[in-house]
Order: C-alpha cells, then structure tokens, then sequence
C-alpha cells in the first residue's frame, strides 16, 4: 500500500518562515550586497569584489576591538560561570525562599539594556553618583571617563551584575532536576561536600552550562548598548568593541561597504567561536 504524504503543516510553518525571510535572510541580503559593492553617492554602485574583506582582515583597527571583545568575553565567562554556579548552590531548594531568591534573581534581567546602561553611567559619576562618589570618598581615583582600567572595571561588574542571574536561573533549574535520592546514596557513602558536587551535581549541570556559556559568550561578544551608553567607546578607544565599532563606521562615517564586510566577517567570528564552544563541551560531556 502506497503512503499518502500530508503536507498541510506547511501551511502552519509558513508564516514562520515568511517572517523569519523578512527580519533575517532579506538584510542579511542586502548586507552581502553592500559588502562587494562601493558607492560614491546617488545611489549609483561599483563592483568591488572582495576588497572590502581583505581591508578588514588588515586592518589594525578590526583586529583591535576584536582582541577588546575576545578579553572581554573571556573575562565576563570567567567571573560569571563560577559566581552562577556558587550563588545557585547555596539558594534554597524549598520554602518561602525559593520565590523569593528567583524574583530577585530575575529583577535585574527584566531591565532594558539601555537603562541598565543609564543607571551605571550615572551610579558611577564621581560628581553625583553613589559609586564613583563613595570610591573618591574612600581615598580611590576612580573615574571611568578618564582611566581606561576604571571603564573597563565599570563595564564589568556592570554586565556581572545585569546577567549572572541568567546563569542562576540555569544552573538552579538543573540542580533541582536532582533526584533526591542521588544526595542520600551520596550521604550514606559519606562524601563529602566537594564529592558531591563533582559528581552529583555538576554533571546534572552540563547541558544548561552548555547553554549558559553559549548564551553569555553570544551576548557578550556582541555587546553595544551598555558600553555605548556608559562610556562611548572611550576613554580613548580603549572600550571600543566591535559592535560599537561597526556602527561608528556604517553610522559615523557611513562607509557602508567596509560595515558591511565587517559585520559579515564579525558574524562568521561568532558562528565559528560559538561551534567551538559547542563542539568541545559536547564531546566533553560525551566522553564523560
């Protein structure tokens, strides 16, 4: 007997796709358009080939604020996964705590990007600001606008602050996925408190670890808004990342071809970097 195929759920898929065509594959068209193009204005353009890209590629100035983004990544991935592991094992499991703990954990993920970089842009202003404020006040020269270490220092702990709870909320979903049982077998061999992490806890966490690094690697590496609205890119070009540098030049300066070849090429870095991450964590767990 011949199986009759029923396509009808592509009507139901269909609208997905139309949408995903329009607010994703159309720019990104019109993007790689721009990049093997050169325009002098009224709307007339050139073929340029690949010129666009090998000018990125040697170009001091891309290669700067990709380094900027690679250490600053590195640096949010390194404070952030271990404090989100540290703060999720020690929140209560049961009681009134637990609504509590993720109410406030979830407040500061519900804030805009842009006002989260008002607030710190005014919370660290030596004039008005409690922080920068109470710093001078305690004998320390602190000013972001002016100190590269103290921008980069105030960029920090303010993504720190704005998305560990995302690594919370993560980790203390799967240390909850736990069945209890696991801890009593653990308790009656009398392992320790490290014992169990190691080897209880901590494996229930790799999937959501996994996520967790791949969504605070994407979301850092791509960073513009706070910085932006915090210190500009500045003092200098010491806090000019990428993102921050692309608009600058497809923005500022309006040289589309050199932005759009950028950002081709700043996607690709994070397609690549986030298949890296994927791929070792993967097999880790795998051969675990």
């Amino acid at each position: 007997m011949e199986k009759t195929w029923n396509n009808k759920a592509w009507f139901m898929v269909a609208p997905v796709l139309a949408l995903v065509a329009i607010s994703a594959v159309i720019p990104l068209m019109t993007v790689v358009n721009y990049s093997v193009q050169d325009t002098f204005g009224g709307n007339e353009f050139f073929w340029a080939g690949t010129e666009w890209f090998s000018d990125m590629l040697h170009s001091d100035r891309f290669w700067e604020a990709f380094w900027r983004n690679l250490a600053f990544s590195a640096i949010i991935l390194a404070i952030e996964i271990p404090l989100g592991i540290f703060v999720a094992l020690n929140m209560p499991k049961k009681g009134w705590g637990v609504p509590v703990c993720l109410v406030l954990m979830a407040l500061p993920l519900l804030i805009p990007w842009n006002v989260v970089g008002t607030i710190w842009q005014v919370f660290g202003r030596v004039d008005i600001g409690l922080l920068g404020y109470g710093l001078n006040a305690l004998g320390i020269d602190y000013n972001y606008v002016n100190d590269p270490v103290d921008a980069w220092a105030t960029i920090i702990v303010m993504d720190v602050w704005h998305w560990t709870s995302l690594v919370v909320l993560l980790c203390y979903a799967g240390l909850v996925s736990i069945p209890d049982a696991y801890y009593q077998a653990a308790k009656i061999d009398g392992a320790s408190r490290w014992a169990v992490f190691r080897y209880i806890q901590l494996p229930k966490m790799n999937r959501v670890l996994l996520i967790a690094v791949l969504l605070r690697f994407m979301d850092s590496f791509m960073i513009y808004t706070e910085p932006f609205v915090v210190t500009g890119g500045g003092p200098g070009n010491s806090t000019t990342f990428l993102s921050i540098d692309l608009v600058k030049m497809a923005v500022g300066q309006f040289d589309l071809g050199p932005a759009a070849a950028m950002s081709i090429i700043y996607f690709l870095i994070i397609l690549l970097l986030s298949w890296v991450f994927y791929t070792v964590m993967t097999n880790y767990d795998a051969e675990r």
